[in-house]
């Protein structure tokens, strides 16, 4: 199988079914993932940057007016092989229940991605060429983290333990909201998602307590992506922050004569 064979072949899930409370009055008729930032919506990033890195299929969790996602991919994304996927419980449930309801595309490799995350297609051309591991974790550094960052903690270059609660002294990095499935992820995974939806918390968990458990197995690893273009937005200053980073970047792939930087080979799966 060639590169661009296999890329083809690989899914991408995005779990976009959230309102973004936090983000209100902004999401009070609009869902989070449709925000606009530098001119196009946070979803058509996302979607723009897997294509980009030549992905061939795409599904993505609906839940809070779905209607609104379902048009911009008509609109937008006429002939692509995506597909939406309602979350009819997405007002009662974390993303874990998304993940579960996207789960015939976890059948072979597949990345997810959560809906409230820009990127330019880089990070994804990166994750895609880290080393094989049945799960990769996208993870980036910085200085210190708050309470609402996905802590992370690495041994090497295998992650440890994820969560919002890991005690300062044991990060090492942050989640980025991006993950690849390889191998006997997607089988891992897709098992550890139903067994912890069997429990009536399940609903309220996030899919990256499941990864946690995982992680204690030896089988995560972690794929810095430190130096290249990403944010996750969360509060109404996110928004402007991101509009700051990544406005520039849009004028500068419009303007005549300059385009973004074509994806990098992926190395032979």
């Amino acid at each position: 199988m060639t590169h661009s064979q296999y890329r083809a072949s690989t899914r991408a899930i995005l779990l976009s079914a959230g309102q973004g409370r936090r983000l209100l009055p902004l999401t009070a008729e609009t869902p989070k993932c449709l925000l606009p930032v530098a001119g196009k919506p946070i979803i058509q990033w996302q979607v723009d940057a897997l294509l980009a890195a030549g992905i061939g299929e795409i599904a993505i969790v609906t839940g809070y007016r779905p209607d609104k996602v379902e048009g911009l991919i008509r609109e937008r994304y006429a002939g692509q092989r995506i597909t939406p996927v309602f979350n009819p419980f997405f007002d009662v449930s974390d993303n874990l229940a998304s993940c579960w309801m996207a789960r015939e595309f976890m059948s072979g490799d597949f990345l997810l991605m959560n809906g409230d995350v820009i990127l330019n297609h880089d990070v994804v051309n990166r994750v895609l060429s880290s080393p094989r591991a049945p799960i990769v974790l996208t993870v980036d550094y910085k200085r210190s983290y708050d309470d609402d960052d996905m802590k992370v903690q690495l041994e090497d270059s295998l992650v440890r333990h994820v969560s919002k609660k890991l005690a300062p002294e044991r990060v090492d990095a942050e989640s980025i909201g991006l993950l690849y499935f390889r191998d006997q992820g997607p089988a891992l995974f897709r098992s550890a998602v139903e067994h912890a939806l069997r429990h009536p918390q399940g609903l309220r968990q996030w899919y990256l307590s499941v990864v946690d458990h995982l992680a204690s197995q030896s089988l995560v690893s972690a794929c810095p992506v430190d130096g290249l273009r990403w944010m996750e937005l969360d509060f109404p200053a996110d928004i402007a922050a991101a509009e700051a980073r990544f406005g520039e970047h849009a004028a500068a792939a419009s303007r005549p004569g300059q385009s973004v930087q074509n994806p990098s080979p992926l190395q032979e799966p």
